[in-house]
């Protein structure tokens, strides 16, 4: 299935896909960076799967989320009659769960199900016993249990059934994990997690202060932005994915089951603009663990608890997703140096402060020693937003951060009593901002560039007035602006920046779509500079590229018409939250 036949459900500690034909394909136990148990997204069935479905695999005749939730509901309309799978995860007590219902509609229908657990990203076939009229597979430190009132038959290593259930029926299905060395965990009561799981979306999107005429896209992205969000430490995940190709059949594919500073702040700040300041006072204290220590061992991104290990491994074993290879877990762009985030940290503690949240010394001291090392470090090259695996470059982008990591210093002393070297930043920030607009900025064609002395462009470089960096009706902006919709759009999309045999920037092979983060930053400069009709044309066009359940990758493919990327994708989900809030 292409990526957007799946929808997400999630506990806000993991997360799993089910296709639109009733196919949970990928799922990670007991967290989102776990080991996948259910694998065949990236590679076949036999990496493991669950299908559940009327007789004969068809897809799903409609689906949608219950209400304002993360609660799946796919329906099925055959020649006997109309059945529906209730899909989702309850708010974790002790073990995941994953919850599957099945709801006779109309007549009758004959259902077939099919479970292949593959532990370890699909290549232990585990040990399954049945007790107490219940399945139970173990392997390694890994052990899942079956509850159903449906009963299984094992057969070439895998457990099918096939039953009929009639209108007014419902017939449970509870998928349990938990560390082999410990007991059955206790059996959940089915319908009364799926009242509190309701009940728990509903009372946290009534939370949201966005009442905007583009309420529903907003609204879904928060949620999949809070799906994201790892409950026990206010982690948050740039995807619950790894290796979806940018580029199908390439090497393009990365796993996103981490922390990316960038990210995390991003989503705090489209978070924190709709109403929601817990998110921010968790992820802020998960910040604190996480980046504890010396300022120069500052990670661009960490595991969900703050671990800064991630070494990157390839799984030969699997075919990856339409022959994507190699399938990557971890990711090396750990040790990358990339300064843009210290930048973005800085903004988004502030934002915080600026929207309410209280003060905190340890965080404020740590500010300091991370605005220290931008203050020894600022004018060096580095690998930039884009995490190139090129040589390092004075990336615009990267010293434009550098700027509002000084400026956001200077407004914590002058808007809210933080001691520091005032004058210094000052002076510092005064002479980034001199330099980038010396050799940043090519004046022949009136535009910034993507690296100090380069001619190509950057759709970063779009990010320029909405940080502060210079007034949206300057002229170099308006400048960079107009040359980016000339030299960089794709089928009225965005793209990142040139990717060409000849443009050594990114050091890899292939092509790629249209990062759908860039054609909303382009929205959002849009409203600013007065071009409302344009912003909302282009705007409304990009909600077109969410899916059935209103759901975007992290791009779009026009060769193919089709989005590619980890998916769902924090990154194309915070600036919809971002251009709709500008827009209204």
């Amino acid at each position: 299935m292409r990526i957007e036949d799946y929808a997400l459900i999630g506990d806000m500690q993991s997360a799993a896909l089910v296709g639109r034909d009733g196919s949970i394909d990928w799922l990670c136990l007991p967290r989102f960076d776990s080991p996948a148990c259910f694998a065949s997204l990236l590679g076949s069935e036999r990496n493991g799967h669950w299908w559940l479905g009327p007789t004969g695999r068809q897809a799903a005749t409609r689906r949608r989320y219950r209400g304002e939730s993360l609660i799946l509901e796919s329906e099925w309309e055959t020649p006997t009659g109309t059945v529906r799978v209730i899909d989702f995860m309850p708010p974790r007590d002790v073990n995941p769960d994953v919850v599957r219902i099945v709801e006779g509609v109309s007549g009758t229908v004959e259902m077939s199900t099919t479970l292949r657990i593959r532990f370890d990203y699909g290549r232990i076939v585990p040990w399954v016993r049945r007790t107490d009229g219940h399945l139970q597979a173990v392997g390694g430190p890994d052990s899942v249990w079956l509850h159903s009132p449906v009963p299984l038959k094992g057969g070439d290593y895998a457990h099918r059934a096939t039953f009929h259930v009639k209108e007014g029926e419902r017939l449970p299905f509870v998928f349990t994990w938990h560390p082999s060395h410990e007991p059955m965990p206790r059996q959940i009561a089915c319908e009364d997690q799926l009242r509190e799981t309701e009940e728990m979306w509903s009372e946290w999107v009534d939370q949201c202060t966005y009442k905007g005429p583009w309420r529903e896209a907003v609204v879904r992205s928060l949620i999949t932005l809070k799906a994201l969000t790892y409950a026990p430490t206010g982690g948050i995940v740039a995807a619950p994915t790894t290796s979806i190709p940018e580029d199908i059949g390439g090497v393009r594919n990365w796993d996103y089951r981490f922390c990316w500073l960038r990210d995390a702040t991003m989503t705090l700040d489209a978070l924190i603009g709709a109403g929601y300041l817990q998110e921010a006072a968790d992820w802020r204290a998960w910040l604190l663990r996480a980046i504890a220590g010396r300022p120069q061992d500052l990670q661009i991104m960490y595991g969900v608890a703050g671990e800064r290990r991630l070494p990157e491994l390839k799984l030969d074993w699997l075919a990856g997703y339409e022959d994507s290879r190699p399938v990557r877990i971890g990711n090396e762009a750990v040790n990358q140096l990339q300064l843009d985030v210290y930048g973005e940290v800085l903004n988004c503690l502030y934002v915080s402060r600026t929207s309410g949240l209280s003060p905190d010394d340890r965080a404020w001291a740590i500010q300091r020693e991370l605005l220290d090392y931008v203050e020894a470090h600022w004018d060096e090259p580095d690998e930039g937003l884009w995490e190139v695996r090129g040589p390092r470059r004075h990336f615009t982008h990267s010293k434009v951060m550098c700027w509002v990591a000084m400026d956001r210093a200077i407004r914590q002393v002058e808007n809210f009593g933080r001691s520091g070297p005032v004058e210094r930043w000052k002076a510092l920030r005064d002479r980034i901002h001199a330099e980038i607009c010396d050799k940043g900025f090519d004046t022949e064609r009136n535009t910034f560039t993507q690296s100090y002395g380069s001619v190509e462009l950057d759709a970063a470089l779009l990010l320029i007035p909405l940080v502060g960096f210079l007034p949206v009706d300057d002229p170099r902006v308006t400048g960079t602006v107009r040359a980016i919709e000339l030299e960089l759009m794709s089928d009225g999309f965005v793209l990142r920046y040139p990717v060409a045999e000849d443009n050594d920037v990114d050091g890899l092979p292939g092509a790629e779509g249209a990062f759908l983060a860039c054609s909303f930053w382009l929205v959002e400069v849009m409203a600013k500079q007065g071009r409302h009709d344009e912003a909302c044309t282009l705007f409304d066009r990009l909600l077109t590229l969410r899916n059935d359940v209103g759901l975007l990758a992290e791009e779009y493919d026009p060769r193919y018409e089709r989005l590619v990327g980890n998916f769902p994708q924090a990154f194309s989900h915070v600036p919809l939250v971002h251009a709709a809030r500008a827009l209204s």
